[in-house]
């Protein structure tokens, strides 16, 4: 049996969709912060059959979560202090996205005004579609 040490300060990522942690590790910047982070893949579940977990040792405040909602927004973020859980977050698909993703239109303003954000509204819920702010184009982007 894998055994992973228990974090003191920081926050698990629990419910990641099997084959999905390093996506999210790059995705939120992980790779680029100077701390301990555990990634357990194809994790047995009763409820998933297999998932991925993401143990890190960071304040959580420093990350833009955002992109996790977009990844699949049924991912659990146990907040840990001193040992402990304390905060349950449940993700929900932001109403805007920004910098998050591009838009893939050549004759969209973000194109040619290079320093423009990218920002990207949530036009369907339901399908979790998400259009351009400035030329309304769909984004067709997956993590």
């Amino acid at each position: 049996m894998l055994n992973v040490g228990k974090i003191e300060e920081g926050f698990v990522l629990d419910h990641i969709p099997a084959g999905k942690s390093m996506s999210i590790y790059y995705h939120l910047g992980l790779d680029k912060l100077d701390c301990t982070v555990a990634i357990i893949k194809n994790a047995r579940s009763n409820v998933m059959g297999k998932k991925d977990i993401i143990k890190v040792e960071c304040d959580i405040n420093t990350l833009n979560l955002d992109v996790l909602a977009v990844i699949d927004h049924t991912i659990t973020i146990n907040v840990i202090k001193d040992g402990e859980i304390v905060e349950k977050r449940v993700l929900e698909l932001p109403l805007e996205l920004k910098n998050i993703m591009k838009c893939k239109n050549p004759r969209c303003i973000t194109s040619l005004e290079q320093e423009l954000p990218h920002i990207f509204y949530l036009a369907d819920p339901v399908r979790e579609l998400y259009r351009c702010k400035y030329c309304d184009e769909k984004n067709s982007e997956r993590f």
